[in-house]
């Protein structure tokens, strides 16, 4: 099935029902009001969502209206834990190579990892809201998962079976004050800003065949001004599957319901795919050229970060978003 939260007014919004094809919604409301309550209680309610879902895409949900995505939140507005892995390690040896720092033998067996704020995630059509040009605006192309509670030590295989929803992100990176908050010996902080996610939700099974291994098998496509400028396959070169990264996060702790965990920039070695992040791109021409020579974005562009399904649909919807200045 697939979930969106509609703005309401309030902090954690109004649960929808989407249709397969994105074109119709129908409140849960009877079932429940947020997302969060569905996954404190997923066994319970998923499936009497899963009956609207299907009453939805049948045309028989009596009080259906047509769904706009630039009236959701994030499906989940705000989430008790937001983790970020780096699991393409292309995009990982690509950004130190260029910069001349090496890449540690344990990035190759256990997967990196920040904690980003979790408590203002960003709707899909959402302004990225940043005071300066000069921090270095950059868009992350993402996948992320949505859990249900994974006790502290689950094995991979024991995580995967915590995953409860599959969406899009865009982790906005603030790239010229990345050096001096790593330099500190901690991790990112200020230099992420609130993260976007696309407008639907939706559960494994809704990707078909392409969910394989904790990973998902789609192309991953970013447009940047109107321009795309990647096509990425999200699957093969995802060295950590979401069950290891969600395993990694409980290693010493429960992993409760409503954690977010993202799978990184998704990256490929063949260069023809293109990048879903301009650090990345920069890093390539550095590597080429000694220097990089694409900016960062500026106030007034856009992004849009979309996935198709094998059907060739929109899987989750496009985040699309406009840089805007502070005011």
């Amino acid at each position: 099935m697939k979930l969106a939260t509609y703005k309401d007014g309030s902090r954690d919004g109004q649960l929808v029902v989407v249709s397969r094809d994105l074109s119709m919604a129908h409140y849960a409301t009877g079932i429940a009001t947020r997302l969060q309550q569905v996954l404190d209680d997923w066994n319970f309610l998923s499936p009497q969502l899963q009956d609207l879902y299907q009453a939805l895409n049948q045309g028989k949900a009596r009080h259906a209206f047509a769904f706009d995505p630039a009236l959701c939140m994030a499906p989940l507005p705000r989430a008790y834990q937001w983790a970020d892995g780096s699991a393409y390690l292309n995009h990982v040896e690509l950004v130190r190579k260029a910069r001349g720092a090496e890449v540690p033998e344990s990035v190759y067996t256990e997967p990196l990892m920040y904690q980003g704020g979790s408590d203002d995630f960003l709707g899909p059509c959402d302004d990225i809201v940043v005071a300066s040009e000069d921090f270095g605006i950059d868009f992350e192309a993402e996948i992320a998962v949505i859990t249900g509670d994974v006790p502290m030590g689950a094995s991979p295989d024991e995580a995967l079976e915590g995953i409860r929803l599959v969406m899009l992100a865009n982790d906005v990176s603030l790239r010229h004050l990345i050096p001096a908050e790593l330099a500190k010996g901690f991790s990112f902080f200020q230099s992420k800003p609130a993260t976007a996610f696309s407008p639907v939700a939706v559960t494994p099974d809704e990707l078909g065949t392409a969910w394989q291994g904790g990973r998902v098998h789609l192309a991953l496509q970013s447009t940047w001004n109107g321009k795309k400028v990647g096509l990425c396959d999200a699957g093969p070169e995802m060295q950590f599957h979401f069950g290891q990264l969600i395993s990694h996060v409980c290693k010493t702790r429960n992993v409760r319901a409503g954690t977010v965990v993202g799978s990184g920039t998704v990256s490929n070695k063949d260069g023809s795919h293109g990048y879903s992040c301009i650090a990345e791109k920069r890093a390539i021409e550095t590597l080429e050229h000694g220097a990089p020579k694409t900016e960062f974005m500026r106030h007034g562009d856009t992004i849009r970060i979309e996935m198709k399904g094998l059907d060739g649909q929109s899987m989750c919807g496009a985040i699309e978003q406009k840089v805007a200045p502070f005011r």
